[in-house]
């Protein structure tokens, strides 16, 4: 379980596939306070860290969590947004975060508003995975509150500080991100009939 507050970014340093599997090899200025098996979040994807050489470690990704999340376009020297998983009776700062993506989305426009950024994305409607008003969603690890919500489109409001300490100084219109629908918000749905 995690809040979606970033904690630092990480880089890639090393890929390697396995079957359809994919190796993700990261350094970080966390790495020395992390142990084999616990789990971390890598651009919201939850991953479990499964070795440590000095000042980077290893996770894999499997074929299904390559075939939802974008991980599987990373590419040495990219940055990935990361969270360890959060510690019971701490402040929950974001919202409830599973590290399960339900899919991906597309940055459709980036605009500057006299320093902070309202970005836009759109993703597939047909997995009936809803946004609300003001409701919280999961870009790229990232909790953010939804504005201007449409029935497969949103827009999210960035202060200088998220624009700075995560992968969101990197976005491009076209960039692909990886998107967790509020739990909460899902479940009612589902009671609903309004998702698969």
């Amino acid at each position: 379980m995690f809040t979606g507050i970033i904690e630092t970014l990480g880089t890639v340093t090393h890929l390697e596939s396995k079957g359809g599997n994919l190796d993700i090899t990261v350094s970080s200025g966390i790495t020395s306070e992390l142990k084999i098996d616990q789990s971390v979040a890598h651009n919201g994807v939850c991953l479990t860290v499964v070795e440590i050489s000095g000042n980077a470690y290893r996770v894999t990704a499997i074929a299904e969590t390559l075939k939802k999340t974008n991980l599987g376009d990373l590419k040495v020297g990219d940055r990935v947004n990361m969270e360890r998983a959060m510690i019971m009776g701490s402040r929950l700062d974001g919202h409830i975060v599973q590290g399960h993506v339900d899919q991906t989305g597309v940055c459709t426009n980036i605009q500057e508003e006299n320093g902070s950024w309202i970005f836009s994305f759109e993703y597939d409607p047909a997995t009936g995975n809803p946004t609300i008003e003001k409701g919280s969603i999961t870009i790229d690890g990232t909790s953010l509150t939804v504005v201007n919500s449409g029935t497969n489109t949103f827009n999210v409001a960035i202060i200088p500080y998220t624009y700075e300490h995560t992968r969101f100084n990197t976005y491009k219109v076209g960039t692909v991100v990886n998107l967790e629908f509020d739990v909460i918000g899902k479940y009612v749905a589902k009671l609903m009939g309004q998702s698969k």
